[in-house]
C-alpha cells in the first residue's frame, strides 16, 4: 500500500489527474475503476475523482500493477510555437495530432515535451485540455499561482464576453442561420473497449451534464460551412457531439463524423487527414495584473489549403 502526502505540486490538482501522472502505465480505465471501488482513500476517507487535494494531504493508493515501459523512450525534447510568454504562463499554437499529454496509449504529448525543451523549468502544468486531433492556442502555467488562477477563470468565466474560447469549425452541409445556440445534454460512457466517448442525451437523463454551445456562420461553400463556435460549457468532446447532433459533423472527426467522406478527403486531391477544428481566439485575465488578454492563433496552412479547393 502507497501512501503519498500532498506537495505543493500536487496542491489543488484533481484526484484522478494526479493518480494518473502519479502512476504512469496504468491505464486510465483502471484509475478510475480503483477510486469508484474506495481502494483509493484521501486522509482516511474515500474520495470521488474530482476531488481538490490540498498541501498535507494523504493519499492511500492500493497495489496496482504498472504495465512495463522500460522500453518506453523518454519524451522528445521540443518546443512549440509560442503566441504569448511572460513569466508566469505560455500559450502555445498546438499542431494537430499531438496529444496535450500521455497516457491512455500515448507516451507523451505537449507537457513533456516542453518539460524535457525546458529543464530549468521549476513548474510546467497544462491549464486546459485540447483533443489530439484539434489544433491551436493551448495555455500552459508557470507557477501554481497562475495554474489555479486561470482555471477558476476559464470554469467560472466560460463564454462570458471577457474570459471564453472560441473554436473554428468546418461541418458538413449548409448550417442554418437560424441555429446560434445548442442547449443539449451530454452524458460521458465509456465503450466496451475502455474508449472514452460522449452522446447527447434528453434533459432530465441521470447522468447528462447541461451543455451550451454558440454557433456563427463564419462563410458558407457549396457543399460546407466554416463556424466560429464559443462554449458556455467546457464538456468533453463538447463542439464534437453537439455539431454531429444537429446533423453536420465536422471535417475529419474520426469518432463522430461522415467516415466515408473523411475516407474520400483523405484520398482526394486535397489529401485532407485532419479533424477540421482549430482553437483559433482565447481570452482571459491575466492571473497577476489583471489585464485582458487576447490571443489569436490562424488557420493552419493544411486548413487553409483545403478551403481553397473547395467550390463555391
Amino acid at each position: 500500500m502507497l501512501r503519498i502526502t500532498v506537495d505543493e505540486g500536487g496542491q489543488g490538482q484533481r484526484l484522478d489527474n494526479f493518480l494518473i501522472r502519479l502512476l504512469k502505465g496504468v491505464p486510465k480505465t483502471h484509475v478510475y475503476r480503483v477510486i469508484r471501488s474506495g481502494e483509493v482513500r484521501v486522509n482516511k476517507g474515500r474520495a470521488a475523482a474530482d476531488t481538490r487535494l490540498e498541501i498535507g494531504d494523504v493519499v492511500r493508493v492500493p497495489p496496482v500493477r504498472v504495465a512495463e515501459r522500460s522500453q518506453d523512450a523518454p519524451a522528445p525534447a521540443r518546443e512549440f510555437p509560442v503566441v504569448f510568454e511572460d513569466d508566469h504562463l505560455i500559450a502555445v499554437n498546438k499542431p494537430a495530432g499531438v496529444a496535450v499529454h500521455g497516457g491512455s496509449g500515448v507516451s507523451f504529448g505537449v507537457i513533456e515535451q516542453l518539460r524535457r525543451s525546458r529543464p530549468q523549468a521549476k513548474f510546467l502544468e497544462l491549464v486546459h485540455r485540447l483533443d489530439k486531433e484539434t489544433s491551436g492556442l493551448l495555455l500552459i502555467a508557470k507557477k501554481r499561482s497562475a495554474l489555479t488562477a486561470l482555471q477558476d477563470q476559464l470554469r467560472a468565466h466560460q463564454g462570458d464576453k471577457v474570459i471564453g474560447k472560441s473554436y473554428a469549425a468546418l461541418v458538413i452541409g449548409a448550417w442554418p442561420a437560424s441555429k446560434k445556440v445548442i442547449d443539449v445534454p451530454l452524458h460521458k460512457f465509456l465503450t466496451g473497449e475502455g474508449e472514452r466517448r460522449v452522446r447527447a442525451v434528453e434533459a432530465g437523463h441521470e447522468e447528462a451534464k447541461r451543455s451550451i454551445t454558440l454557433v456563427k456562420i463564419a462563410r458558407r461553400w457549396r457543399d460546407f460551412t466554416l463556424l466560429d463556435v464559443t462554449i458556455k460549457t467546457g464538456r468533453t468532446h463538447q463542439i464534437r457531439v453537439h455539431l454531429t447532433h444537429e446533423g453536420h459533423p465536422i471535417v475529419g472527426d474520426a469518432k463522430y463524423g461522415d467516415f466515408a467522406l473523411n475516407k474520400s478527403l483523405s484520398r482526394g486531391e486535397a489529401h485532407f487527414e485532419r479533424m477540421f477544428l482549430h482553437a483559433q481566439r482565447l481570452r482571459f485575465q491575466h492571473p497577476v495584473s489583471g489585464e485582458v488578454i487576447e490571443l489569436e492563433a490562424p488557420l493552419p496552412p493544411e486548413c487553409e489549403a483545403f478551403l481553397a479547393t473547395l467550390p463555391s
